[in-house]
């Protein structure tokens, strides 16, 4: 774990966690590119302009101390000095380095808190620990928006679907490598899972349970985005993905297939599902970007529920 910065006072703790850029504005007088004519007097710029009430200067917010304590941290844990698991020193210690007292402290503590990026336990054996940034804070307050705009889980599921057709079209221009065989193991694993749904003696799984199938091939979908190497896309897809488990109540939204997988009429649906699965794979390894996308653009037309998804988001619960 990296060590903290020591900080000997205030206003040097300012200055490390957080400096504060003024900016040059315009006033009565003129700021802004000052330059020099040809008779040497000063000249201001054309572009200079005033304040709306013809002062040079504005009110600066000055961070609390809380806040710059708690940047500190945060830096450090996105930028991976400080890692998941990591314990933060004694308070008493940090204390002494940040030069704050306790309340602030443990405001800064209840700052990171409610970023998930540290969790703080109480007693002799307590302690602030380390989170890793994972994106579900982003993805609640994401949801807690989609809900206020009265968004329907339909629209959220069209908008994660939206993200896998173009992330094909990529695997199918990348050279095959690794992606492809990651693929294949998941096609393989969606076999086994739906083989050991329609088996009476199914293939468990390490847990001696039967690996849901559904769940299985929705994991494909994924899969598809995450393999593109492309971080926006997989944090995007990931927070839609937590944002229909929330609304729904499946893990990690088995919207692929609506309604229990049962029966032999299921049990076709799952293999037809695997079938445009593999056959995905075969394109993606063909390396032909408009057969992949053209499949997979009908197969998600095809797959998205319509009926049971017309409802609004309901993240808060009590409506």
């Amino acid at each position: 774990m990296a060590l903290l910065q020591p900080a000997t006072n205030l206003d040097t703790a300012r200055r490390s966690a957080h400096p504060v850029r003024m900016a040059r504005m315009g006033g009565p007088m003129g700021s802004g590119v000052v330059g020099s004519s040809p008779s040497g007097h000063a000249t201001r710029s054309a572009s200079t302009t005033l304040v709306d009430d013809g002062r040079v200067g504005r009110h600066v917010r000055v961070p609390k101390t809380a806040e710059l304590v708690a940047a500190h941290l945060r830096r450090q844990i996105v930028r991976g000095e400080l890692v998941e698991g990591d314990a933060l020193p004694p308070e008493a210690v940090l204390m002494e380095q940040f030069g704050v007292s306790r309340p602030t402290l443990r405001e800064a503590f209840r700052v990171l808190e409610s970023e998930a990026l540290i969790s703080v336990r109480r007693g002799a054996h307590g302690g602030a620990r380390v989170h890793r940034p994972d994106g579900h804070v982003a993805a609640r307050y994401a949801g807690l928006v989609l809900e206020h705009r009265r968004t329907t889980v339909a629209d959220v599921q069209h908008a994660r679907a939206s993200l896998e057709t173009p992330a094909v079209r990529m695997l199918a221009e990348q050279p095959a490598g690794p992606a492809l065989g990651r693929l294949r193991a998941a096609v393989a694993e969606s076999a086994a899972a739906i083989e050991g749904r329609g088996a009476p003696s199914g293939a468990a799984g390490q847990d001696g349970a039967t690996p849901d199938p559904g769940l299985v091939l929705n994991g494909f979908h994924h899969l598809l985005v995450e393999l593109t190497g492309n971080q926006t896309l997989t944090v995007i897809d990931n927070m839609l993905r937590h944002i229909l488990h929330t609304a729904t109540g499946h893990p990690q939204d088995r919207s692929e297939l609506s309604g229990p997988p049962v029966g032999p009429d299921s049990q076709d649906t799952l293999t037809e599902h695997l079938n445009v699965h593999q056959r995905l794979v075969e394109l993606i390894e063909h390396g032909d970007p408009d057969a992949a996308e053209a499949l997979w653009r009908r197969h998600l037309a095809e797959s998205v529920p319509d009926g049971s998804s017309s409802a609004v988001l309901d993240l808060v619960g009590g409506g």
